[in-house]
């Protein structure tokens, strides 16, 4: 019987091949972009979940309720670990500094490799696959290192790498390392990420700072007993936070900071490793806000219910001409449940073909994806377990609704009604109502949020940055030169060139070049009384020459002054504010109770700027000059006569003067543009699903309008022949979608409104949603929604009233 069903249904699908081909082109298209939505999730959802006990993990983080305003930081002083084991010796912790890229050479060979300075405890909190070592040992050594599968292929090839010997190291500070373990390379939804583990002692400036309670330069995570709740643990980190943390809560107190709903002026808390991902304020903004995973997740289902809808639709207007066919069947004795089968089997094939067909599009189309949004999606994620459950889910959810209603509605018309014609006068009815509302909600919220974000991008890169981004280039010097001299070599080299305006080094870039390096140096004082946090800025002579930064105070640094890269600093105009002077040129920088004569004597001020994101926490700049400390980066001021060729020419002289490291400079606005690339990628995707809806919803419109057409055919030629114009014709026909449309926008915009502006309150630099958007979408949608049907009505309108009158 079921063999007989699916001839049938391929012989009825293949004498309708337009609609079957409607059909599956929707639902393929609904499918593929679900796909890469609900991917997208998937990846994020899953974040840090590979690891064993991963719900006895936590990141430990510093909460102060500060009265200008409550702060969290997840970066700690050295020696909290080591007080945590000797307060609570059943826990397990490790601290886990992460810097630059350093530079790793093995038999003669060079990389630029992630390394992270950890305690020999990591390996027995995280569970990331060992696969060569003893995870106990491995890092016992202070010489011990535990490389990645990858970088053990790049440095050894094929060889054991186990027992061979690497040198690490960047500026002059190379040391020997003995590999003693191979783990397997992190996957891409871990967000502790590492090419090589080393023990944190080797790290630059540990020794400086390891018992320093107030120099905050990495994460700890510990891992609690298994009989240990996380509030609990809270509630007994109060006193420790007390014991080691007394002078900031006495600063606090000055300040009349008053204690939070939890009873705290300052807590060690806790955050869950599957949150880390999640969450802006410990991440420096680099975390992936959950709202925006469950918008992705919405998105997906918006997209297929709209696609369902439409099936149904297009499914119901069809029935119609079934309806005679159907009729027919009844009267020969065919029994309600065997065309309910027969009907659901054809509407479950084009499921099928339309899921297959997606899953097509979505290979084919995986790779434009994810360089178009810079996606790491692979189609091992769709062959979990999770997600092969998930699919199916939605498969069976849809193959039941969209098709087995239809199904319902035509194996239930009655045999007599049918055979006189009697089905097709029926008006549409609430429930296909509510379908077009529906689906034109969904398309209208996706529009007004598509619309709102671009807006929001849009003004975070029309912002003030405070420097002039044009006509620079920024070029990284890599870990395989000594920056300083390569400058200096630049200097030398270009010091005639007149294309070349001005020339400095930085120890941080602006923006993100091609190397995707972003670090911060955030340092704080007590200065006056005043609890000062301030981003540390390491540049060389005429880098506000170079930006274009005026002076409002004082002078820049000059090379007429030796002093001048010895405690010296230029500060940004919020510093002044902060320190209560108008112009604090001439004052001391430091910590009150600083005793050894390290104040740095402030010699200029400048107006704000941005060195970081408008999406991050703007601090104070302090810039200092250095004879000692790395250069990281080069900014190249050309002229605009000179900027088409600019970016050759400086290639060709840098493999002069730095031959070992690879050139990868890029002009400065570029970079400053890929600060805002997640909010990009948001709007893009969000474009692209509103796209997709607004193509769907018309499908649905057009289908709807067929219906409507094959109900009221006898009704259009009773109105032509006593007299009915065709525009009037037209109007009569349309004036129900408007109406239907109207009220999706009376749904759509509240939740626009209220979901964007949520959105964007993670910004404080941010638009004010314009009721001008809301308007330009209604009136878009209508226009939309009249032009789609305006073929069938207008088709409807110039029928022959004759011919209308006699096929019914």
């Amino acid at each position: 019987m079921l063999t007989n069903y699916l001839k049938i249904a391929f012989r009825n699908l293949w004498r309708n091949r337009g609609y079957a081909a409607i059909n599956v082109v929707g639902l393929g298209v609904a499918f593929c972009i679900c796909t890469f939505l609900l991917l997208t999730a998937y990846l994020h959802l899953t974040f840090d979940s590979f690891h064993q006990d991963g719900d006895r993990i936590f990141q430990s983080y510093l909460f102060s309720n500060d009265p200008e305003k409550p702060t969290k930081s997840g970066n700690m002083p050295l020696p909290l670990a080591p007080a945590l084991h000797a307060d609570f010796p059943e826990l397990e912790a490790t601290r886990i500094m992460t810097g630059r890229k350093s530079l790793v050479e093995a038999n003669g060979k060079y990389f630029d490799k992630l390394i992270n300075f950890t305690d020999p405890s990591f390996l027995n909190i995280f569970s990331f696959p060992l696969l060569a070592g003893n995870r106990a040992t491995v890092l016992r050594e202070l010489s011990s290192i535990v490389i990645s599968e990858n970088m053990a292929k790049d440095l050894f090839g094929t060889t054991n790498a186990v027992g061979k010997r690497l040198r690490m190291g960047n500026d002059g500070r190379q040391k020997d390392y003995v590999v003693t373990g191979i783990v397997a390379d992190v996957p891409d939804n871990s967000s502790v990420r590492f090419d090589a583990l080393a023990r944190i002692e080797n790290a630059p400036n540990y020794q400086d700072s390891k018992d320093k309670w107030d120099a905050n330069s990495h994460s700890v995570f510990v891992k609690l007993p298994a009989q240990v709740d996380q509030a609990a643990f809270e509630d007994r980190l109060k006193p420790f936070a007390q014991k080691y943390y007394q002078g900031t809560i006495e600063e606090l107190k000055k300040k009349k900071a008053q204690p939070d709903a939890r009873g705290d002026l300052f807590a060690i808390r806790l955050q869950k490793l599957a949150n880390i991902h999640f969450n802006r304020d410990l991440s420096d903004s680099k975390g992936t806000p959950v709202a925006v995973i469950y918008v992705l997740m919405g998105m997906a289902f918006f997209i297929l219910a709209i696609a369902c809808i439409n099936f149904i639709n297009l499914s119901i207007a069809r029935s119609f001409t079934r309806a005679r066919e159907i009729g027919v069947r009844k009267s020969l004795g065919a029994f309600k449940s065997s065309l309910f089968v027969q009907i659901w089997s054809e509407s479950g094939l084009i499921c099928v073909v339309g899921f297959l067909f997606g899953a097509v599009l979505a290979y084919l189309l995986m790779p434009a994806f994810n360089a178009q949004f810079g996606a790491k999606l692979q189609l091992a994620y769709a062959l979990q377990p999770g997600f092969i459950a998930m699919c199916g889910f939605v498969i069976a959810l849809v193959t039941l609704v969209a098709g087995g209603y239809p199904a319902w509605q035509m194996a239930k018309f009655n045999t007599v009604d049918v055979l006189k014609g009697k089905v097709t006068t029926k008006r549409p009815g609430v429930l296909r109502n509510a379908l077009i509302v529906t689906q034109f909600t969904l398309s209208c919220l996706l529009v007004c949020c598509t619309v709102i974000a671009f807006q929001q991008v849009g003004h975070l890169r029309q912002s003030p940055l405070g420097f002039d981004k044009e006509q620079v280039i920024s070029i990284p010097v890599g870990t395989q030169v000594d920056g300083r001299q390569v400058l200096q070599r630049l200097r030398n080299k270009l010091a005639n060139d007149p294309t070349v305006l001005a020339l400095a080094g930085t120890s941080t870039n602006l923006g993100k070049g091609k190397d995707r390096v972003s670090s911060r140096s955030t340092v704080g004082y007590t200065n006056k009384g005043r609890k000062i946090s301030t981003d540390i800025l390491m540049i060389d002579y005429d880098y506000l020459k170079t930006l274009k930064i005026k002076l409002l105070a004082g002078r820049d640094f000059n090379r007429a002054y030796a002093s001048d890269s010895v405690n010296r600093v230029i500060v940004t105009q919020s510093m002044a504010k902060m320190m209560g002077v108008a112009n604090p040129v001439g004052m001391l920088l430091g910590d009150d109770d600083d005793t050894t004569g390290t104040k740095s004597q402030i010699i200029g001020v400048v107006p704000d700027f941005r060195l970081y994101s408008v999406a991050d926490n703007a601090n104070p700049i302090t810039m200092y000059l250095s004879a000692t400390e790395p250069v990281h980066y080069v900014f190249v001021r050309v002229s605009p006569q000179s900027l088409g060729g600019a970016m050759e020419k400086l290639q060709k002289v840098w493999t002069e003067v730095a031959p070992q490291s690879e050139f990868m400079g890029s002009f400065l606005d570029e970079n400053v543009d890929a600060w805002y690339q997640n909010e990009e990628q948001l709007s893009q995707i969000l474009s692209l699903a509103s796209s997709v809806a607004i193509l769907l919803s018309c499908i649905g419109l057009f289908a709807i309008a067929l219906l409507m057409v094959e109900q009221r055919t006898k009704e259009i030629g009773i109105r032509k022949v006593m007299g009915a114009s065709i525009p009037g014709i037209v109007l009569m026909l349309s004036r129900g979608f408007v109406k239907l449309v109207l009220i999706a926008l009376c749904i759509a915009v509240p939740l626009a409104w209220f979901g964007m502006q949520t959105w964007l309150n993670n910004y404080s630099y941010r638009i004010d949603i314009s009721p001008w958007v809301f308007i330009g979408v209604g009136l878009s949608a209508i226009f939309i929604a009249l032009a789609t049907v305006s073929f069938q009505s207008i088709k409807a309108a110039l029928m022959n009233p004759v011919k209308s009158l006699r096929s019914e």
